[in-house]
């Protein structure tokens, strides 16, 4: 799924300018400030040198007017600087907030149709670039504002004097306009080639103990490292053109003042100016031929322009749609699908499922690999919308509940969690609330989490970055935070597969302790998990091949050759078969 920008929305510059507008009005004062200091200053120094040229007392007021211009443009300069400085920052910080806001309150699906790396990529450098925009635009009016005044100094000192710097004026801004052009494109190259690494080692990262396992390594660093090879290019290709630029400048620029002092001199000998004229137009000159400094901030404008671009999409993303209303209060939490169907890139993920599970009770989903376990479990609480069915929460469609409502009562948890936070603390307590000590503890205790924490060196207030992890103590972290934030539904998408035993044991008994209290989902893998179950939905090919008792399921062979299947992936074998039903013996029946 492609993500494009909608038609008609207005720039992000201008958006940008409006978060901050006295910030970027004091820079811009500062900035043409600074300007009108400097092309007041040639003016100043012209008439005072023609006066001591002429004779007679020193010109104090006009040496003293000098040293207030320079001192004026110097400060009014550092001013621009640091106000530069600082709104770039508040704006980039402004930007990833809202940006991140916008693919967090979106319909997952068309969040993550930009790959991890790439988005990654665009949340931080990009919006960087984007963000330095209305600063750099406020900076260039003087960029602009230094050629124009100095060509129109030229013209009240004498006319001919700018008609020789007009007459390369022509070239100077094709010059201009070509390197403008030419370093949005290179930098738009540069950046798309920047999102692929970025992507590429995300997708290594993520997978680095498969890696390891299957000593690919050196394929994936190639993999990952292939791109460089198009980034190399962009990047020269950049500097290409500045360089071009640079060297293009270097002797037009010479040339143009060349000539500017070469018909002021004649000007001066046929007598039509003074030495102060002269002196003034050659400041003149150098200010207008500093149209070329012109050339960075251009630059600045292009890879901002190119940054944006990459960031409308994401800025244009719907949140979700909702009808405002809420969860019924004191529901116990009945889950039904009706008519449920999930297509991605024309394939069915789900199709036709009908399911109403009782509140209280438990639920497990089983299913060979790729049945749609997975995105059941999305469904069931929002984190995906069906392409068609309606799935409600007792009674109310989770469509028409405004996400602030539906969050605090759907808890879930993961087969490899994502833990945010400083300490282990701030993990567990993370949620649509903050839980508090109390809950942390007791939702670490359920998960059987407290016991490795405890180990820890600062116990609770242990850095995550000084916490080796497992990848069943990330799951039990996981599993404690939802259980840190009870709700009316919890979902346990294959958030006991890196327990061992024992631990998934404990666990299970913390589950069936909310019977009566919250509707649960597991997506099971082991059999042990799917014969506690109340109730076990069997999927096959995103389709329902059967519901019911673990025990009337267990009649048909192919449904007990899902676990065997499963146990053999996980290589559990032994555990799972010892797990497995004996058939009921006569004297047992009786």
């Amino acid at each position: 799924m492609r993500l494009k920008p909608r038609p008609g929305t207005p720039s992000d510059t201008r958006r940008l300018a409006r978060r901050h507008p006295a910030a970027l009005l004091a820079l811009l004062l500062c900035s043409v400030g600074g300007a009108l200091a400097a092309l007041a200053l040639p003016a100043a120094l012209g008439h005072t040198v023609g006066r001591l040229v002429d004779g007679g007392p020193v010109p104090w007021a006009g040496l003293l007017l000098c040293a207030v211009l320079v001192l004026a443009e110097t400060g009014l300069d550092a001013c621009s600087a640091v106000l530069g400085a600082t709104t770039t920052a508040r704006l980039t910080a402004h930007l990833r907030t809202r940006t991140t806001a916008r693919v967090l309150a979106a319909e997952p699906r068309r969040a993550l149709a930009v790959p991890t790396g790439d988005l990654t990529a665009r949340l931080t450098a990009r919006t960087a670039d984007a963000a330095a925009a209305p600063v750099t635009a406020a900076g260039a009016v003087s960029g602009v504002l230094l050629p124009v005044g100095a060509v129109i100094g030229l013209f009240l000192i004498d006319p001919w004097t700018a008609a020789a710097f007009l007459l390369g004026a022509p070239l100077l801004i094709a010059l201009l306009h070509t390197f403008t052009r030419r370093t949005a494109d290179a930098g738009a190259d540069y950046q798309r080639a920047q999102s692929v690494i970025a992507h590429r080692l995300t997708e290594a990262l993520d997978g680095a103990e498969t890696i390891r396992a299957a000593r690919t390594g050196a394929r994936e660093y190639r993999r990952v490292l292939e791109p460089l090879g198009a980034l190399a290019v962009h990047g020269r290709r950049t500097w290409t053109v500045y360089g071009r630029a640079a060297g293009q400048s270097a002797l037009l620029l010479p040339l143009l003042m060349l000539l500017v002092l070469a018909v002021g001199g004649l000007r001066l000998h046929a007598g039509a100016i003074g030495v102060g004229d002269l002196v003034a137009a050659s400041r003149y000159a150098g200010l207008a031929v500093g149209i070329g400094a012109l050339t960075g901030a251009l630059g600045a404008l292009a890879r901002s322009r190119a940054a944006a671009r990459t960031l409308d999409p994401l800025l244009t993303l719907d949140p979700l749609p909702h009808k405002g209303l809420g969860p019924v209060p004191g529901g116990p939490g009945r889950l039904e699908l009706r008519d449920v169907g999930v297509v991605q890139d024309g394939k069915p993920l789900l199709a036709g499922v009908h399911l109403d599970v009782p509140g209280g009770t438990s639920l497990a989903v089983v299913g060979r690999s790729g049945s749609g376990k997975s995105v059941f479990a999305a469904v069931a609480g929002r984190l995906l919308d069906p392409d068609t069915g309606t799935v409600l929460l007792d009674g109310v469609p989770l469509a028409a509940m405004d996400p602030a409502f539906l969050r605090p009562e759907v808890a879930y948890a993961f087969a490899r969690p994502a833990l945010p936070g400083t300490t282990v603390e701030d993990t567990i307590a993370f949620g649509p609330w903050t839980a508090g000590p109390d809950a942390v503890r007791e939702g670490a205790r359920a998960a059987r989490a407290d016991g490795f924490v405890g180990l820890l060196p600062y116990g609770y207030a242990t850095p995550l970055t000084g916490a080796p992890l497992s990848g069943g103590e990330r799951q039990r972290l996981g599993l404690a935070r939802a259980f840190a934030h009870p709700g009316r539904l919890l979902i346990l998408d294959d958030a006991l597969s890196g327990l061992d035993t024992v631990t998934e044991h404990h666990v299970r008994r913390a589950l069936d302790e909310r019977a009566g209290r919250a509707t649960r989902v597991i997506v099971a893998h082991r059999l042990s998990s799917a014969a506690r179950a109340d109730r076990v939905l069997w999927l096959e090919n995103g389709r329902v091949r059967a519901t019911g008792p673990h025990e009337e399921l267990w009649a048909d062979p192919e449904y007990r050759a899902v676990f065997r299947t499963e146990a053999e992936e996980a290589g559990d074998t032994d555990a799972e078969a010892e797990a497995l039903p004996r058939p009921r013996t006569e004297a047992g029946a009786r």
